[in-house]
């Protein structure tokens, strides 16, 4: 009777096992970061507190605001498939409404929106835009002209920070790239969330703020 012989693996066999592990890891991790395979949230980020807001403002880089050299949209892809047949637009529009009617694509057809910047209420997707609280072009002058295109596509397509709203589209555009200390939403009694919501995007992507920008910060969290 021939005794079995208890399997080594050679010196080979166990660096490919150890190569296998680490990219099964590189790959798990690489999905998480992306957010791959996981549900979009329906409802919309609540507002940061004033006192996490205060502490991170004091964090935050003041430095001069950039120049727009080589700015384009197109830099931050957009709109991204969110599955589903929904983009990120079509995800916002659905959870910042009431009783949103959408056809199979995904696109909103009829529903109830209240604009958080002017209070205004609309019933046609048309009348609302998609905004980026911290604005693309401000985003571009502040930091992100140095960043990948994948983390500028994060940021355009963030749906975890306060960072996207549905609001009146002529107010949009008169905001259009415009900080704090050039702009403020014309319903003062959002000025808090705006100035928290604002603190919290530019601290997670760790964008700069301008002294002016942050003294208009700090004058709306004084209404907080």
């Amino acid at each position: 009777m021939v005794a079995s012989r208890t399997w080594k693996p050679s010196m080979t066999q166990r660096i490919l096992l150890v190569a296998a592990v680490l990219v099964a890891a590189l790959v798990a991790f690489w999905v998480a970061g992306r957010g791959v395979g996981a549900e979009p949230s329906s409802s919309a980020p609540p507002p940061a507190s004033t006192g996490d807001a205060r502490k991170q403002l004091a964090e935050l880089i003041v430095a001069q605001r950039g120049t727009m050299d080589g700015y384009d949209r197109k830099k931050f892809p957009h709109w991204d498939n969110q599955g589903n047949s929904c983009n990120t637009r079509e995800l916002v529009l659905k959870r910042a409404g009431k009783d949103v009617k959408a056809g199979a694509d995904c696109n909103p057809t009829a529903g109830t929106w209240t604009s958080v910047y002017d209070g205004e209420t609309w019933t046609k997707p048309g009348d609302l835009d998609i905004d980026h609280m911290v604005p693309l072009g401000q985003a571009w002058v502040s930091g992100a002209k140095s960043w990948t295109t994948e983390k500028r596509e994060q940021f355009a397509n963030d749906l975890t920070r306060p960072q996207l709203f549905a609001v009146t589209n002529s107010v949009n555009r008169e905001k259009s790239d415009k900080a704090p200390d050039q702009w403020k939403p014309p319903l003062v009694s959002f000025w808090c969330t705006y100035a928290t919501d604002w603190i919290v995007v530019k601290h997670y992507y760790g964008l700069t703020v301008t002294t002016g920008e942050k003294t208009a910060l700090e004058d709306m969290l004084r209404r907080c």
